[in-house]
């Protein structure tokens, strides 16, 4: 079986032309245009046989969906340890928002020790920094949060528009989950003013954010 074959086999033109333009940092060329349920499906369908786990030795890949399978076949790992091997040399290649969010082994729900997601976001790589940021999103917003997360990510510092969105994100999901304590980092002016208005934005518009928060939040902005 050749990998590269069967994903341009699932090619749908159309498709390749409209996420292309949802990607500006990816060359359409490495584009394929493979929808992500079909690409999951094939990434199951070859899970644990040698042919994938050769695909995983070989990076840097050409192709877009070469690396969102790679992330799939990441995220279908059960054992830790392997999974996080095969982290720790995939994430340097990752170069858009969308492979970047696609990847979240399941291994992690019980496993992920924060020195990880917080070691991932002190990387010097911007897509690397973005997975540490959600990872601690994802994971230590709930059961296992911590104030201390809050300061970690407020003190990260960059011009990538997608660590910022990401850094956006995570403290708009953090209001609408750890409200009495996030809403310190707002009152305090803890983070640069883009991500502080755009986190207040996305929190305003969040369904789990109450009349009474929104509007409080809204007079935090800055102008």
């Amino acid at each position: 079986m050749n990998i590269q074959e069967s994903l341009f086999s699932m090619q749908d033109s159309g498709y390749r032309d409209f996420h292309s333009r949802l990607m500006p940092t990816v060359d359409k060329n490495t584009v394929i245009g493979v929808r992500v349920p079909e690409l999951r499906k094939f990434a199951k369908s070859i899970y644990g046989t040698p042919e994938a786990e050769a695909f995983l030795q070989k990076l840097p890949h050409t192709y877009y969906e070469e690396n969102n399978l790679h992330a799939f076949l990441i995220e279908m790992n059960k054992d830790y340890d392997k999974t996080l091997c095969l982290l720790e040399a995939f994430l340097p290649y990752i170069d858009n928002w969308a492979t970047c969010d696609m990847l979240t082994p399941k291994c992690f729900k019980k496993n992920l020790p924060d020195i990880k997601a917080i070691e991932w976001m002190n990387s010097s790589h911007s897509y690397t920094v973005r997975f540490g940021i959600e990872m601690l999103m994802k994971f230590f917003l709930d059961d296992k949060f911590d104030p201390k997360y809050l300061d970690m990510v407020a003190s990260v510092r960059s011009e990538h528009y997608y660590v910022k969105m990401m850094i956006a994100w995570y403290f708009a999901t953090a209001l609408s989950k750890q409200y009495d304590e996030a809403i310190k980092i707002f009152t305090n002016k803890k983070l640069p003013v883009w991500e502080h208005n755009k986190a207040i934005q996305k929190a305003t518009e969040s369904l789990r954010i109450t009349p009474e928060q929104k509007y409080f939040l809204k007079k935090l902005k800055i102008k």
